[in-house]
């Protein structure tokens, strides 16, 4: 397997998944904060808006990205990507074959693949050049409720097979993100628990916290026993 993922970007804590949004202004402030917070990861994701305004969000988040110097995703359209200059794209079911991609893309670009609960379809996109593959929803989701649902084990299972990142999506918060670092989670995907918090900065360093205790309790540098 190649690995073709840009060196310069890691796939590898909070990934932030923007919300709808047609107020494009609204919008790059609450990314702003995000990214202020300490997000490792955008993806532009807007299912509501037109070709036009999706454009012009996408231009925007780019130069935002640029500026905090994390990578942009962005979801479902290659085409899209490309136009903006975006360092990857998020491919789901439907969205077209990661050759595809990669054809219009170029090989330094970031692919990721949603494998939902299917570890073979993530043995597959792995094996056919995907950077990261994501498993999800691993709980309820107010973004997608009739999503198929993933567990845990999945991800130890993955970890063990794949050589690859494993992003986590689907109904993550500050309260039930910690096991699904601890299972190989290297990345955590999530809308809500960002871009609907009361205050968007603390909301990504709480998650991120997350994975510092994780990298200590690896490195053995401290005794953490949760109250």
């Amino acid at each position: 397997m190649t690995k073709r993922t840009n060196p310069a970007y890691a796939i590898e804590g909070v990934y932030a998944v923007t919300p709808d949004c047609i107020d494009t202004t609204d919008l790059l402030r609450r990314a702003r904060l995000a990214l202020t917070g300490g997000v490792r990861i955008l993806q532009y994701r807007n299912k509501s808006s037109g070709a036009p305004q999706r454009l012009e969000q996408a231009r925007a988040l780019r130069k935002l990205t640029h500026e905090f110097d994390i990578p942009f995703i962005v979801n479902d359209d290659a085409r899209l990507a490309a136009q903006v200059g975006a360092d990857g794209v998020h491919l789901g079911a439907r969205d077209g074959n990661i050759d595809a991609a990669r054809t219009l893309l170029g090989k330094d670009k970031i692919i990721g693949v949603s494998c939902y609960n299917r570890l073979p379809l993530a043995r597959s996109a792995a094996d056919s050049g995907a950077d990261y593959v994501a498993f999800g929803a691993f709980f309820p989701s107010t973004t997608k409720p009739n999503a198929v649902m993933a567990d845990a084990a999945l991800l130890l299972r993955a970890r063990v097979e794949l050589a690859v990142p494993l992003v986590a999506i689907g109904g993550i918060s500050p309260q039930n993100a910690a096991s699904l670092i601890s299972s190989g989670a290297d990345a955590l995907a999530t809308i809500s628990a960002l871009f609907d918090a009361d205050d968007i900065v603390a909301a990504a360093q709480g998650l991120n916290k997350l994975f510092c205790v994780a990298r200590s309790l690896q490195a053995g540098a401290i005794d953490y026993r949760p109250t």
